[in-house]
């Protein structure tokens, strides 16, 4: 029995018969002298590896081709042409945008921009060293000591890269000893640095902490340190976790809790000081906190707030930040500004917290599925199937709107959706517009069926 796998829930033996005509082509080479065939097995020997021929492109390619047959475009790497806000411009059309996470609307303040202009303008566009070396500029310590400051925490270490910051900090802290529980929604820089380190490391259910305890009672005792990780505000679902019983948790059985905070920073709390604000709890009682600068800060990189021990530590002998140029001045001075006008300018968080809730309860009412969003700044439109997704995301294109879908692998298939960022920036009328397009571009998706089924069977027929 084929299982069912790939876009759209397609079948090995469907998989096949889309790509008949491929493996047609290569049957016509079996016709082949034997010289000819040794001329081709020597140039092979000779060229360098064909990456082509690996499982995971081959299904790509695939996956590619039956989009083409289907008429989607491809989504991925369009070119935006200047800051891409709640309005962007993509070719030479102006679009209505949910697929940026510039969530206060600062990216292209003015003072944001001159802080970027003035630091290139003293530092150059690199620092051209580590920190360690030679790389340390005096904005790197007025970034980090104002998120520290913020957030209500002893320190911060920035680094240049948000995904590195997870995969560097966790592969480093902790060993082949030790355990990590996290959440199965967790962001893949945490699977990577869990993975690096060698510790022992479980899943449990997204938001279960009745399995999170079991998995501790179970499992303690066998390890040294225990890491517990969630998100602030999960970019799939646009949920929260609950901090205070996560702190009960991590209490009970003497493990460290660590908060991805990438997309609540700015969004979470009265003022964004993010999920410690939200449940109202002591952010000194979280061991650690990680959040990237990409988003709400408007620059590029990621950093670690906690006790003054552990960023010593870190800046110290973490791989990631000790073998790594400095943040570019031109960044650190933009993200710090814009973590002044955050703390300057609450209403932006106001702002962002009322569009959310503006588009999660439209969308119910329009019946589209967001599942467990908390309606902030991710809210999901659950679709059910790859193709389907992709579809929707290309009539909103065709209509006006830039919202990207979700796939297989990075979603199980059930779960392909359309995910959108909701900023500070977006106006009533283009949240209300874009939930009404959204539900009627389903409901003709919908009603078209299982199109690649359909596809392959017109094939086969033909």
């Amino acid at each position: 029995m084929s299982r069912a796998r790939g876009i759209d829930g397609l079948s090995g033996t469907d998989k096949d018969k889309l790509l008949a005509g491929v493996r047609a082509t290569r049957k016509a080479g079996k016709g082949r002298r034997p010289t000819e065939l040794a001329a081709v097995r020597d140039a092979k020997r000779k060229a360098a590896f064909d990456f082509g021929e690996l499982p995971n492109v081959r299904q790509m390619r695939m996956q590619r081709a039956a989009a083409d047959l289907l008429g989607i475009e491809n989504p991925y790497f369009r070119s935006h042409a200047g800051i891409a806000g709640n309005r962007t411009t993509i070719g030479n059309r102006e679009y209505v945008n949910f697929s940026s996470y510039d969530y206060l609307g600062l990216n292209g303040h003015p003072a944001v921009t001159a802080a970027a202009k003035g630091a290139i303008d003293q530092y150059g566009v690199s620092v051209s060293a580590s920190r360690l070396v030679a790389g340390e500029r005096p904005v790197h310590r007025d970034l980090e000591r104002g998120l520290a400051d913020f957030l209500g925490v002893e320190d911060c270490v920035v680094m240049v890269s948000g995904h590195a910051t997870n995969v560097t900090t966790i592969g480093h802290l902790l060993g082949p000893k030790d355990l990590i529980l996290y959440d199965a929604l967790i962001h893949n820089s945490v699977t990577e640095g869990a993975r690096l380190s060698g510790a022992t490391r479980r899943t449990f259910p997204h938001n279960d902490l009745d399995a999170l305890e079991d998995m501790l009672t179970q499992m303690r005792d066998r390890a040294e340190r225990v890491l517990i990780v969630v998100e602030g505000l999960y970019s799939m679902d646009g949920d929260l976790p609950d901090l205070p019983r996560l702190l009960s948790i991590k209490r009970r059985f003497d493990a460290w809790l660590m908060v991805d905070e990438a997309h609540s920073l700015g969004v979470l709390g009265a003022t964004g000081r993010g999920l410690a604000e939200h449940w109202d709890v002591d952010p000194n009682e979280v061991e650690i906190w990680m959040g990237t600068l990409s988003k709400t800060l408007c620059g590029c990189g990621g950093y670690i707030a906690g006790s003054t021990a552990l960023i010593e530590y870190l800046k110290l002998s973490a791989p990631g930040f000790l073998y790594s140029v400095g943040m570019p001045g031109a960044v650190a001075a933009a993200s710090k500004v814009c973590l002044d006008l955050l703390e300057q300018e609450p209403e932006r968080v106001t702002r962002i917290r009322e569009n959310g809730h503006r588009f999660v309860e439209r969308a119910r009412q329009r019946g589209l599925d967001v599942g467990p969003s908390a309606g902030y700044c991710v809210v999901p439109v659950i679709v059910g199937e790859s193709v389907s997704a992709a579809m929707l995301s290309q009539r909103l294109h065709d209509a006006g709107v830039n919202a990207l879908p979700i796939i297989f692998p990075a979603v199980a298939e059930r779960s392909a959706r359309i995910r959108f960022f909701v900023t500070a920036a977006h106006t009533a009328e283009e949240i209300d517009t874009t939930v009404d397009l959204t539900a009627e571009a389903l409901t003709e998706v919908r009603a078209a069926g299982s199109q690649l089924k359909k596809l392959v069977g017109d094939r086969v027929r033909s």
